[in-house]
């Protein structure tokens, strides 16, 4: 299983968020914006954040970074490692699983992710089949879009999916997220888009904004 750190706001949760990085981060790298969200103590919330494993990256010349999947081409969409992708979403569900066998229920459960692991918590969410309380979608895109509508499960039809982006962003794209946000709504799913004046990161509005989004999705024990 990947390794995790995990930090849980209240006694006993009921609630748990999987939070995936990005692209050479680790488990270590949102952690600090826990605090940060001022989430109330009910509902207790376990956030979880994994660790992937250290692979070599062709677009940063095989230097061996950790990494959700292998990424080939700049502009992300050329000749995706969709092998990289499927046994990463294998060790995520995993994490899922677990947390269901811990006595939370998948619907109280959200997926987030930053940059790749934006991208690996919306291939995952979309397909899983069993509902998941919310997907939050960060700085990132729709990995292997051409599947999803192939691909995709029922069960996570309606799940509410807050995607936010840096209009300034140069390593994702503010037209690749948009294009992605697009298609999703094509495809039916409810997203809650918002930009922000910022590169790729987050800032204190995006905070307060996801800590929204959790108390939405997230029932009050």
């Amino acid at each position: 299983m990947l390794p995790c750190i995990e930090l849980e706001t209240s006694p006993n949760p009921t609630c748990a968020v999987i939070w995936l990085h990005g692209l050479g981060a680790d488990g270590n790298d949102f952690v600090p914006i826990i605090p940060e969200l001022r989430l109330p103590s009910n509902p207790a919330i376990r956030f979880i954040f994994p660790s992937a494993p250290s692979m070599p990256v062709t677009v940063n010349g095989g230097y061996v970074m950790p990494a959700w999947y292998d990424i080939i081409g700049r502009n992300l969409m050329d000749q995706e490692d969709a092998d990289g992708i499927k046994q990463s979403a294998a060790s995520i569900i995993e994490l899922i699983e677990r947390e269901v066998q811990r006595g939370i229920d998948y619907q109280h459960i959200v997926l987030a992710g930053f940059s790749q692991g934006c991208a690996m918590a919306l291939y995952i969410g979309l397909r899983l089949p069993h509902q998941l309380a919310g997907i939050i979608a960060l700085s990132g895109y729709l990995p292997l879009a051409l599947s999803l509508n192939i691909e995709k499960h029922i069960a996570n039809q309606s799940t509410l999916i807050f995607m936010a982006h840096g209009t300034y962003d140069p390593v994702v794209v503010l037209d690749r997220a948009q294009a992605s946000h697009a298609l999703l709504e094509k495809l039916g799913y409810p997203v809650d888009w918002n930009e922000y004046p910022m590169e790729h990161s987050v800032n204190h509005e995006e905070l307060a904004d996801i800590s929204r989004f959790l108390q939405e999705v997230l029932p009050k024990s």
